[in-house]
């Protein structure tokens, strides 16, 4: 049987990269590519990949959220965030979104194929310096931080906000009201104890929601 891959990066030199490596393997096809977060959500619903390689840092919507929307539209899809960000705290908050694997820019074409394989047979896995990351945070008990009580729509208001997206802007995306809008960036400014729209984007950066 061919094994469908779904690749979303908003570079197109590793698109085509990890596309020509996929399809190195026999019996694998990239059957999606994408360079922004929420055309990978789709591709996802129309073609039911067997695993999604999501890099974090996506356009519109990063992969935090894709994963957690993809999981949805598609509960069958393995989730496999391909990222340059070992940071515990995102590491963590993609887990609990469910991917089941992570794996750094800086592994090998190797690794990414062994990352495959045992998303293929439902078994997590992570880079050698992912895995190191964990256990770090494992043994040093690391406290939840006050991100982790964000929503899903507080998380993804940051991040059009930090885009330079208005307050309608945001409302035509996710056809609700302004209003709504308003009541969402509220909350995550009041969660994180945010005074401006310049203190959201600089958290934005810190915590990798997007690039600087």
């Amino acid at each position: 049987m061919t094994v469908k891959l779904l690749v979303a990066d908003d570079h197109s030199i590793v698109r085509r990269g990890l596309q020509a490596l996929l399809e190195a393997q026999a019996g694998w096809q990239v059957c999606a590519v994408a360079d922004n977060g929420q055309a990978a959500v789709d591709l996802a619903t129309e073609h039911r990949p067997d695993v999604v390689i999501l890099d974090y840092s996506l356009p519109g919507l990063n992969g935090l959220e894709a994963t957690r929307h993809i999981r949805l539209v598609s509960p069958r899809s393995e989730v496999l965030i391909y990222t340059m960000h070992n940071n515990e705290d995102v590491i963590r908050d993609v887990l609990r979104a469910g991917a089941r694997g992570y794996l750094l820019k800086t592994e090998d074409d190797a690794e990414v194929v062994r990352a495959v394989q045992a998303l293929l047979r439902k078994q997590p896995y992570f880079s050698p310096q992912v895995a190191e990351t964990l256990l770090d945070t494992f043994l040093s008990g690391s406290k939840v931080v006050a991100s982790q009580t964000l929503s899903s729509r507080e998380r993804e208001v940051i991040q059009l906000v930090a885009e330079g997206k208005s307050n309608r802007d945001i409302a035509e995306r996710w056809k609700v009201s302004i209003k709504t809008v308003e009541s969402h960036r509220t909350a995550a400014m009041r969660k994180l104890n945010l005074r401006s729209g310049v203190e959201l984007a600089l958290y934005a950066v810190r915590n990798k929601l997007i690039e600087p």
